[in-house]
């Protein structure tokens, strides 16, 4: 049966476009691509680079090796901060001791002789003092006597209290200043290992490798880019909405993007919608939407769906009712 009212053929083309009834309202359609976010990774630190460990279009995991930098002076740097560290650290175990066993031996071995030597003089004082009294030796003698057995007696109590010192740790302040010094050597090492843990760089999360930005031998600036990677998660639909279509569009609302090749429908939610208006961009070639102000908007598939988008990758995307949105 032919139709041959213009009714009529309005029906047949929307049954063509939409795949309804004349009865059923039209669900909304726009016409966009796939984006991506790219990640990119740099080290920061400048360096040439010395070895890459991935190529353009491999996917990695997380924690994967990347790149690394060369890093001789980051190491030199780092082992002479650790020599510090272990001298500072090996200075402050040392104040927190006496002396040795030698030295304290040699002190009391002193401390033995001048004890020794305070007993025999004190012997000749008394000797002397009986020669006085018995008239042999003048009283000079006996004043003699008595002065050699103060400096010995002097001699004993200085020797007394340096083995008593032998035995003490350094003052407490001394022992603070060592120690704070061991302290200060330890971040110093700590920032030397940051900085040759940062010439190697690694997949912060699972991704596509979409670009190697260097090769082995050049030399890369500090936080310039070596390689670019897009996680699944950062893959989106960027589709552009006519100002009448815009108002029930909500955060998280279901919608359905189409693409050639995809199969079925990837379901995604809407993630962004922008606040200004713009014109439609070049790259939308649809012959509905050119010329026409629009707002861009923005839906994100799920990690598994993601994968089927490429960015660049022209699609179609169309709303769920709300009776269908899961």
């Amino acid at each position: 049966m032919q139709l041959k009212t213009a009714a009529g053929w309005t029906c047949l083309v929307a049954l063509a476009l939409v795949g309804g009834g004349c009865g059923k309202q039209q669900t909304p359609g726009w016409s966009g691509y796939a984006e991506g976010d790219y990640v990119y990774v740099s080290a920061p630190i400048a360096g040439r680079v010395e070895a890459v460990f991935v190529s353009t279009g491999q996917n990695v995991q997380q924690g994967a090796k990347l790149f690394a930098l060369e890093s001789e002076s980051e190491i030199a740097a780092r082992d002479e901060a650790a020599a510090r560290l272990d001298s500072a650290q090996a200075q402050v175990a040392d104040l927190a001791k006496g002396k040795r066993a030698d030295e304290i031996a040699v002190a009391s071995a002193q401390l033995n002789q001048a004890q020794a030597q305070a007993l025999l003089a004190r012997h000749a004082l008394e000797r002397q003092q009986q020669l006085v009294t018995q008239g042999f030796v003048a009283q000079a003698s006996v004043d003699d006597a008595a002065t050699a057995l103060k400096q010995a007696q002097a001699r004993v109590a200085e020797l007394s209290d340096a083995l008593k010192v032998a035995g003490l740790p350094a003052r407490s302040d001394q022992r603070d200043a060592t120690l704070a010094s061991a302290v200060a050597a330890k971040q110093v090492l700590r920032q030397s290992e940051w900085r040759s843990a940062q010439k190697q760089q690694a997949a912060p999360s699972a991704a596509l490798v979409a670009d190697v930005l260097f090769q082995v031998g050049e030399f890369v600036q500090a936080g310039q880019p070596v390689v670019s990677l897009l996680p699944p998660a950062n893959t989106k639909a960027r589709f552009f909405v006519p100002e009448p279509d815009l108002a029930p569009l909500r955060l998280g609302q279901a919608v359905q993007i189409r693409c050639d090749g995809c199969g079925a429908p990837i379901p995604a939610r809407i993630s962004r919608i922008a606040t200004q208006p713009e014109f439609t961009p070049p790259i939308i070639y649809s012959n509905t939407q050119r010329s026409k102000l629009v707002f861009m908007v923005e839906a994100k598939p799920d990690a598994a769906h993601a994968l089927q988008l490429k960015p660049g990758q022209p699609l179609d995307v169309v709303a769920v009712a709300a009776g269908a949105a899961q």
